[in-house]
This record gives C-alpha cells, sequence and structure tokens, in this order.
C-alpha cells in the first residue's frame, strides 16, 4: 500500500488531536471538518478499502466506533449524526487508507452543520432484487470467511 497521511499520523510523524487509541485502532480530530466534532476513525492495519480490511482490525473497528458516536454526540451536544465510509475512487476516497468519518449533525443546514447528502434511490424489479441478493449470496458462500 502507498504512503498516506495516516501512516505518518500513526507513526508520529504528523500531529493529530488524539480522542481514542488502541493496539488495533486510533481515533482523532479531522484537520477540516464539516462540523464541530468531526471525528475520523482508522485501524492500524494499513489497507486501502474496507473490502481488504483484516477480521480482526474490522472487528475493532466495529466494538469502537458506537462509543465515539456516543462521545462525539455527548460533547457536541448533536441529536443526529452520520458515519460515512467510503471506498476507491467512484466512491470519493481521497486517503487510501479505511478510515471512517464520524459527523455531528448540529444544526438544520448550512456550512459546518454536518454532512449533506441527497439520496438518488432506483426502483429495481423484485426479480432483479432476487437475483442480486442471489449473486450476492453465492459470492459469500464461495468466499472463505
Amino acid at each position: 500500500m502507498s504512503e498516506t497521511i495516516f501512516s505518518k499520523i500513526l507513526r508520529g510523524e504528523i500531529p493529530c488531536h488524539r480522542v481514542y487509541e488502541d493496539a488495533l485502532v486510533l481515533a482523532f480530530m479531522d484537520i477540516n471538518p464539516i462540523a464541530p466534532g468531526h471525528t475520523l476513525v482508522i485501524p492500524k492495519e494499513a489497507r486501502a478499502t474496507l473490502a481488504e480490511l483484516s477480521d480482526d482490525s474490522a472487528a475493532a473497528i466495529g466494538r469502537v466506533l458506537p462509543r465515539i458516536c456516543r462521545a462525539v454526540m455527548q460533547a457536541t451536544g448533536a441529536t443526529a449524526y452520520n458515519v460515512l465510509q467510503n471506498n476507491g475512487v467512484g466512491a470519493h476516497q481521497a486517503v487510501f487508507h479505511v478510515h471512517f468519518h464520524v459527523i455531528p449533525k448540529v444544526a438544520p443546514s448550512g456550512p459546518g452543520s454536518g454532512l449533506g447528502i441527497t439520496w438518488p434511490v432506483t426502483k429495481p424489479s423484485s426479480e432483479e432484487l432476487a437475483a442480486m441478493a442471489q449473486r450476492i449470496a453465492a459470492t459469500l458462500a464461495a468466499s472463505p470467511a
């Protein structure tokens, strides 16, 4: 995997404002937040996308992410939040090290209020959904755990 800003943060070459750290996970403040309290949660394992992450690192993130969300909510007074995780250029990933954004929604709208998104839905048929579900389930069944 190529060098990223997160690699340098993990090695202590670039400072960060840590909010949590254990043997497998680091959480720290985003230096370009879209809302007060915007926190990044990264595995210490260097992998570009979530699909590449080991089960141990994924489990460690899964254990700590809810705690960090609760702490961000309490510290900011936000009543809602988003957890955002992008994988690949086409999904708007800019740093190629797995990372989760915990973004509190601190106001109804406008700059600094949190993540604003649209959700352009499609309307697949029941048959299309069934076919896709079958392909995904077959792929999972054929993959080692």
